[in-house]
């Protein structure tokens, strides 16, 4: 099992924009620490750039179930089904995720937190902005199940 939480920042919406992404096993252990720089975009676009890169990674993995944090209310409530995506920069971004779980081979859940339960993917995409430039930390994920 592996717990991820997801951030997605943007400076100015649209602005200079990052994604962090922390996976930790399920004893706490830190597997991932990223940070991405991703260009100008808006915020909501950051957080699905986050959610999409963290699926692609575990998607390497071993991995049996799959349980992300997230502090967008709409990514959460999109992907969970609750609400419709209505924006039209958003849909392809939304049809990606779906195609990647559709093939993924473990469980997945995704859950709103609020941002300070978020802090340390908010620091990473912070990070990324920051640098401009992608930092990725791998510690044994591949193994991961």
């Amino acid at each position: 099992m592996i717990f991820a939480s997801i951030d997605g920042a943007s400076r100015g919406n649209p602005g200079e924009s990052g994604i962090g992404i922390l996976l930790k096993d399920e004893k706490g252990t830190t597997l991932v620490s990223l940070s991405d720089y991703i260009g100008a975009t808006t915020n909501n676009v950051a957080e699905y750039s986050a959610l999409l890169a963290c699926l692609k990674m575990v998607l390497e993995t071993k991995c049996t179930k799959l349980v992300v944090q997230c502090d967008s209310e709409l990514i959460v409530r999109q992907v969970q089904g609750k609400y419709k995506v209505k924006d039209a920069g958003l849909k392809p971004l939304f049809a990606q995720a779906q195609a990647l779980l559709a093939s993924a081979p473990f469980e997945f859940e995704i859950k709103h937190v609020g941002r300070e339960e978020n802090a340390q993917a908010d620091e990473l995409a912070n990070r990324g902005i920051n640098l401009k430039r992608r930092v990725n930390d791998i510690t044994g994920l591949i193994n991961v199940t």
